[in-house]
């Protein structure tokens, strides 16, 4: 299963109806929380997602909106005896805030957290692909990620049987690129990888536009209207209509706008401004709600 489960939608303070940020991503056997803010476990509980399957953990940067909540799940990955380490990205030069939610109170800290803090080159492994960061603009150090899966190919049942591939001889043909006349390439089709790019607090610059680039699935913030252009570039945020443009010029397969000021009550608005800039598919975030990864595409495609 591979899907974005949406768990708080609001910037700088919760509403009514958005908690702050929340983004749980789940990608086969990995799943990264990204920017945990104030009641994320709960978020989590109503979700019907626990922590128990959680891998890792992506701060974006640390204003209160994207990490509060990161003490509360810290603290559950120990109260429910994840068995596996789960790491935690964040800023290098936030460290103190890291160690601050780290210990934020006393509790029985049992779990297996490996501090992971990104810095310029950040590139870790993971068993969904590599995942990035690069740096963005805003008020403080703040970094966007990006997962990308590498390709690979898919074999072809039909086409080993012709040429009598089976079992063991399967696994060795995938692993030296022949078996004997028979090359990989003759018993297989191209798998290309997909990947997700997830952009929180930023004004526009070159590194929004290089993790955008040709992602399938593209969540990023955009805290303002056009009306109010003037004040997200003064604190370093985004425009519905910038982000779709982001998405527009970088190839993206599918948008996900989220983080919205409590400033508009019509959230269509924000609809209505990025459909000016990108025709394809737009999600408008709202809290639980499942977004699918879209399908692969073939390869050419």
């Amino acid at each position: 299963m591979r899907e974005l489960v949406v768990l708080g939608t609001a910037s700088q303070v919760p509403t009514r109806h958005r908690n702050h940020n929340g983004y749980l991503l789940r990608w086969d056997d990995e799943v990264i929380l990204f920017d945990p803010g104030e009641g994320t476990q709960r978020q989590m509980l109503l979700a019907g997602q626990a922590v128990t399957p959680l891998r890792r953990i992506c701060v974006t940067h640390f204003h209160g909106d994207h990490s509060l909540g990161l003490p509360g799940i810290l603290q559950r990955v120990s109260l429910d005896r994840v068995p596996h380490p789960v790491t935690v990205h964040y800023p290098g030069g936030g460290q103190e805030f890291y160690d601050r939610l780290r210990h934020a109170t006393k509790y029985w800290d049992n779990a297996e957290i490996v501090p992971s803090p990104v810095g310029a080159g950040f590139v870790a492994e993971t068993s969904a692909g590599r995942l990035t960061a690069l740096p963005l603009r805003h008020s403080i150090e703040a970094y966007g990620y990006r997962l990308t899966e590498p390709d690979s190919r898919r074999m072809l049942p039909a086409l080993l049987a012709r040429h009598g591939i089976s079992g063991p001889a399967v696994g060795e043909l995938q692993r030296t690129g022949h078996l004997g006349t028979v090359t990989l390439d003759e018993v297989s089709t191209a798998r290309p990888g997909q990947s997700f790019a997830f952009v929180m607090d930023t004004g526009l610059c070159d590194n929004v536009y290089a993790l955008a680039a040709g992602a399938d699935m593209l969540v990023i913030e955009s805290t303002f209207l056009a009306e109010d252009a003037l004040l997200a570039e003064q604190v370093g945020h985004l425009t519905a209509g910038q982000a779709a443009s982001v998405a527009r010029e970088s190839g993206v397969r599918l948008l996900v706008l989220t983080h919205f000021s409590q400033r508009y009550q019509d959230p269509t608005r924000f609809l209505d401004e990025a459909r000016k800039e990108f025709d394809g598919p737009i999600v408008l975030a709202e809290d639980l709600l499942r977004v699918p990864l879209p399908p692969r595409l073939r390869s050419g495609e």
